[in-house]
């Protein structure tokens, strides 16, 4: 898989040797210098490097990159770019497809929002709260087989990764449908814990008395728990808001509400 693929160790610009002409999809645009847009550009290379290494020299994080082709045909990004060859890079498909595990996330210190509202929508969706540190990101990433979101560029260039997306936009409504187009996870909104992502379930009022203040005991009925961390919820102040998140991407990207 291409996010697999490790990065370049060289910079494409300051390299003299076979030159091939690269050109990039419209989308990739915001990654690579502005020489290296609209209608490509001649670029060197040192003959021995992969097309990923030159992708990836340029600016682009192959989690970025979809489809390689070398004269119209597609290559994997192991191919060994040879002078005269044209290259162009494709932006991922989309719906894009992620083998081998459940589809579940790993999102940095930056996209607690994100987080929060994947949790909301039912997708498995970890997070860490601290800046643990691009090292210990990826290897989490692998260790669970999680696709890491962040608008990190360094980060998404690790090879220890196991997958990893690119979070474009910096607002959370955006950031949401993003996600939601780019991969369409499964949507099971309310069963799971929007603080620790631990699945919820239907809890008895007796049951969640003592962690109720009298004002929320006094007006409402029905309660859900974490199994996890055993924070509890019920439809208060800022249920309507949540409930338009919900309805939202359920009108937008499907799903089956709870």
């Amino acid at each position: 898989m291409s996010w697999l693929v490790r990065r370049a160790q060289w910079h494409a610009d300051h390299v003299n040797g076979p030159e091939i002409h690269i050109s990039f999809a419209p989308g990739l645009g915001l990654f690579v210098a502005a020489r290296h847009r609209a209608g490509g550009s001649v670029v060197a290379t040192d003959g021995v490097s992969t097309l990923g290494h030159v992708v990836e020299s340029l600016g682009v994080p192959l989690t970025e990159a979809g489809r390689l082709l070398v004269d119209g045909r597609p290559v994997t990004p192991a191919h060994i770019p040879a002078a005269g060859e044209h290259v162009r890079v494709l932006g991922v498909e989309r719906p894009q497809p992620v083998p081998g595990a459940p589809l579940r996330f790993l999102l940095d210190v930056h996209l607690g929002t994100l987080a929060r509202r994947l949790r909301l929508l039912g997708v498995d969706a970890a997070y860490e709260s601290e800046d643990i540190g691009d090292a210990a990101l990826a290897r989490r990433s692998a260790e669970e087989r999680r696709v890491m979101l962040s608008r990190d560029r360094g980060l998404l260039r690790r090879r220890e990764l196991w997958a990893g997306a690119y979070v474009y936009s910096d607002r959370p409504d955006d950031q949401l449908r993003d996600v939601l187009e780019r991969f369409a996870p499964p949507l099971a909104p309310w069963k799971r814990c929007t603080a620790c992502n631990g699945p919820l379930t239907d809890a008895d009022k007796d049951a969640v008395r003592e962690q109720l203040e009298q004002g929320t005991q006094r007006t409402y009925d029905v309660f859900a728990r974490c199994t996890e961390c055993g924070r509890v919820y019920w439809r208060g102040a800022h249920h309507a808001r949540l409930e338009a998140i919900v309805e939202d991407a359920l009108r937008e990207f499907g799903g089956a509400a709870a």
